[in-house]
């Protein structure tokens, strides 16, 4: 699974001095098109007798003042947090939460060799609805001073800049440096930074922690504080140093080019492998039973009390060919630690030296079919008087030849396609894979064709009005590996990941043997807005 999360809110607080006066401190920018990243220092000047030590900027003398900016971001988990009980595990090592910021620039200055870190806020902010980046002349909260505004009474930072610390549980801070996530590791950063060399680069930075705790109620869901390195680091301050860095430019939520608008992407391999139609001698493999009541999964109902058939070690499955009998051990089917409704699974290996009668038929045939009996686990290991269901399996010798190139020439067809799709739906796509190099037999009465099957698909999403590539090939978590099952391999997308109005093209990257061949274009799709 990739989805994009997109931001709720956001805005920048900061405490620019304007026209050598005053502070911008109450000044609001949550409207405007960019988040803006600085620091200056000594580049302005106010009146001799005016009290910045009340800022928690440390001792500054008026003549020497620092001015900076701070970036606050608030995403939207509610498409997670609809997933974690089912088919989302986010205790798995391929589940990746990565934060993007995309750099704006427009012809002015940039700084170089900076650290920028993210912390997770301790509570909420307004957006507000300012946005003169000129002279910071609109007032609303959130700014520097106040997070937001509650029962039209204004709620204050407990240090201003949303600067004052700690360890996560307290309450009498704005953002969490540290904290004990209960995962065996004890009390640990909750910061993330990223070293921009150039000043050009892209914010791109891992808060998996940082989200898995949020998911289950761990970290408070407020968002993050951004912002240049501080006080933590000693001879590494840069809000403190001397050095003016002017300016940081990320695009906001509010940027006209919807593309590059902040997002979190979250990469999880959620690929489910069933091996009923690819099943081969010697390798272990997956069969799956799905059970549905009136068009919805359901659990399988056993005896007179209709006991539901659930968790682990709940089902068996015999496999019968001939005088040979194998009976297995199966489950409810799961995620982590979240069973599926209505899925169930059994896995195991068949070897081809395990009954010299079978090995006499493979060694003749190449395969071998199977009768397959779902069954009641009380059963034990007596012949099923319980079935649940009956079904056929073949297994194959795996593939071996001399030394040569595949001559197969794979197409692929997303068969359900659709031209249109609005932005709550998640589609599950069907990928027809076609060997054009097999001979085609002629026959008297229509026979459905089978798709080939194989077990390393990888699906890319691009624009394609600009060539942008909105969810990439993912070979190192597999977020974008398909799915098999017993009629060939699908995929899931979710469309709110993706702006109304975009057109979208399908490529696929497929691995036969020791090669790999890209087909783009292989489908589009276009999301529209969700109507009432």
């Amino acid at each position: 699974m990739f989805r994009i999360l997109k931001p709720k809110k956001d805005t920048y607080i900061t405490n620019r001095i304007i026209n050598n006066k005053f502070r911008a401190i109450d000044a609001n920018v949550g409207q405007a098109g960019t988040l803006d990243l600085f620091k200056l220092y000594n580049e302005s000047s106010i009146a001799s007798g005016t009290s910045v030590s009340s800022l928690n900027m440390g001792t500054l003398s008026a003549s020497n003042p620092i001015e900076l900016s701070r970036l606050l971001i608030k995403f939207d988990f509610t498409p997670l947090l609809e997933l974690t009980g089912s088919t989302l595990n986010i205790e798995s090592s391929t589940f990746n939460c990565k934060l993007k910021l995309f750099d704006v620039y427009g012809g002015q200055p940039t700084p170089s060799n900076f650290k920028v870190v993210v912390f997770p806020l301790s509570h909420s902010f307004d957006e507000g609805i300012g946005r003169d980046v000129f002279q910071y002349a609109d007032v609303d909260s959130c700014n520097f001073l106040t997070s937001s505004v509650l029962n039209s009474t204004p709620v204050k930072w407990y240090a201003s800049g949303a600067n004052a610390e700690g360890l996560l549980g307290s309450s009498d801070i704005d953002i969490i440096s540290s904290g004990n996530l209960n995962d065996g590791d004890g009390v640990i950063n909750l910061w993330r930074s990223q070293t921009f060399a150039k000043g050009d680069e892209d914010l791109s930075i891992n808060i998996t922690k940082l989200v898995s705790g949020t998911l289950v109620g761990l970290i408070p869901d407020h968002g993050f504080r951004i912002s240049f390195s501080g006080s933590r680091w000693p001879g590494d301050s840069e809000e403190t140093d001397n050095k003016s860095r002017f300016v940081k430019r990320f695009a906001s939520r509010h940027s006209v080019n919807t593309r590059i608008r902040p997002r979190i992407e979250v990469r999880v391999n959620d690929s489910l492998q069933d091996n009923t139609k690819n099943f081969e001698f010697d390798v272990s493999g997956s069969i799956f039973l799905n059970n549905y009541s009136r068009g919805q999964p359901a659990y399988i109902l056993s005896g007179t009390t209709a006991t539901k058939i659930t968790g682990s070690n709940c089902i068996t499955t015999r496999l019968v060919s001939g005088s040979f009998s194998k009976l297995i051990t199966g489950s409810q089917h799961s995620v982590g630690t979240n069973f599926i409704t209505g899925v169930y699974s059994a896995s195991f290996a068949i070897s081809t030296y395990e009954d010299a009668t079978l090995r006499s038929h493979i060694t003749n045939a190449g395969s071998a079919s199977f009768n397959v009996y779902w069954g009641s686990i009380s059963d034990g290991l007596q012949q099923a008087t319980v079935g649940y269901l009956t079904s056929t399996l073949t297994i194959k010798t795996p593939q071996r030849t001399a030394f040569g190139q595949s001559l197969s020439v794979y197409k692929p067809i997303i068969s359900n396609s659709r031209p249109f799709y609005t932005a709550n739906e998640k589609v599950r796509l069907r990928l027809f894979i076609r060997d054009q190099s097999e001979i085609i037999k002629f026959r008297k009465l229509p026979r459905e064709a089978e798709s080939k099957i194989l077990s390393k698909v990888h699906y890319r999403i691009v624009d394609m009005y600009s060539g942008d590539i909105i969810v990439p090939f993912d070979e190192t978590y597999n977020a974008t590996l398909l799915s098999t099952d017993a009629y060939g391999n699908y995929f899931d997308i979710f469309m709110d990941s993706f702006d109304v109005g975009r057109v979208y093209q399908i490529d696929l990257k497929m691995f036969v043997s020791d090669t790999q061949q890209v087909f783009e274009d292989v489908t589009s799709f276009r999301v529209d807005p969700i109507t009432s």
